[in-house]
């Protein structure tokens, strides 16, 4: 291919990735306040640690619920109108959060977090693969690292301004003061996302046809599947994706709670989420430079998978800033699995691509069913040895990218 004909290639995607580079912006957004959220519910409503992990629960156990019909939504839809679909239920989402502030009730703002939960759903169910299919395959992992670090840079802001407007030390509020504080942000978050559905629905973000997700996905000509379960590749990657996203969960939304429970103040505690998520901007910033010039897709995975192991070793056999360092880190540790997986476990999957994104984004439900067993161990067993969770959820990625991602078939 001749120098002018790949410039030409890169600029016919490259407007609709800076389009989907927004909406992961969004995602960082609406996702990483859930750390902040946990942190300020446990304390507004008095709850223990499991009964505020239901925030994450609400908020992921809605791609388990809607990835599939959010898949069959897209096909009639298409990509764009979906998008823009997904936007607006957000926004219903978050619209829920000022009636649930003034009654004072945690079940509706749970509600509300299950809402936003399905309309990222349909988001990420049409991004994730417009990422992987719009350029070459064996860069897709790059493309993705540029799309985390909108996602992460987003995800420090909403620490700063949520962490800053809801976990503040000084005056003892009442559940009803306290809550007023969430009316304001989210009402302009409402406003944003109304916004937004309506720039992508005109927008020109183009449609991405069965034909090329054929052609791009398929890399050696294989024989004919009849079903999306016969690809390994696939089926194994819907687990790697579900330990991933539970330890990229717990190791974000419960590290404040984490630093509260070793006795530091809300002052302190409250930014020590926005220190994963540092990390894993450092993490995606080196994937971004290394993949796949230097480094392949498989292998940034298990260099990245067995820091991950180290650290948490790390974490539980020391004390204080030390051990909350060791969790913050485990976001540079980690930073490689999600580019990674996409694009392994898509791999040859064809007419399936679309149905195969649905099956892996099922697979973030691990954001919700894991905080939750990991509240259960931080209350009946420790906080610090319940991170001894993450060890065998690593343990599987581990297995995923020497031995799993490299099955095609049975």
């Amino acid at each position: 291919m001749t120098p002018t004909a790949t410039r030409n290639s890169t600029s016919n995607y490259l407007g609709p990735l800076l389009i989907v580079g927004m909406l992961f912006f969004i995602f960082g957004f609406v996702t990483w306040v859930n750390g902040v959220l946990i942190a300020f519910f446990k304390q507004a409503f008095q709850l223990s640690t499991v009964g505020s992990n239901l925030v994450a629960f609400a908020f992921f156990i809605s791609y388990t619920v809607m990835a599939i019909p959010s898949s069959v939504l897209l096909k009639r839809t298409g990509f764009k109108n979906g998008m823009s679909l997904g936007l607006i239920v957000m926004a219903i989402g978050t619209v829920i959060f000022i009636p649930a502030a003034k009654a004072v009730s945690y079940p509706l703002f749970l509600v509300g977090l299950f809402l936003i939960g399905i309309g990222l759903t349909v988001l990420q169910t049409a991004s994730n693969p417009y990422v992987t299919i719009l350029g070459p395959r064996e860069s897709a992992a790059q493309r993705i690292s540029f799309m985390g670090v909108a996602n992460k840079l987003a995800g420090i802001i909403s620490q700063l301004i949520f962490g800053g407007l809801l976990l503040t030390s000084g005056t003892v509020l009442s559940a009803s003061e306290s809550l007023d504080k969430v009316v304001t942000p989210y009402m302009i978050l409402t406003g944003v996302l109304i916004v937004l559905a309506m720039l992508i629905r005109f927008s020109t973000l183009p449609e991405v046809s069965e034909e090329q997700e054929e052609d791009k996905t398929v890399v050696v000509k294989t024989a004919t599947t009849e079903s999306v379960w016969q690809h390994a590749n696939l089926v194994l990657g819907v687990l790697a994706i579900f330990c991933y996203v539970g330890v990229e969960v717990i190791s974000g939304d419960t590290i404040i709670n984490y630093g509260t429970a070793l006795g530091f103040t809300n002052d302190r505690a409250k930014y020590f989420t926005a220190y994963t998520l540092y990390g894993m901007l450092g993490g995606y910033i080196l994937g971004i430079i290394l993949i796949p010039r230097f480094l392949s897709q498989q292998k940034s995975l298990l260099y990245g998978t067995s820091l991950g192991v180290i650290l948490t070793i790390g974490a539980l056999i020391s004390d204080g800033f030390t051990s909350v360092l060791c969790i913050a880190l485990l976001g540079f540790a980690i930073a490689p699995i999600w580019p990674a997986i996409w694009p392994l476990a898509l791999n040859r999957l064809g007419r399936f691509t679309k149905l195969g994104s649905a099956l892996l984004i099922m697979g973030i439900s691990g954001g919700a069913l894991l905080p939750l067993l990991h509240g259960y161990l931080t209350d009946t067993v420790s906080p610090k040895l319940a991170y001894a969770l993450i060890l065998p959820l690593l343990g599987y990625i581990l297995y995923y990218a020497l031995v799993g991602s490299k099955k095609t078939n049975w």
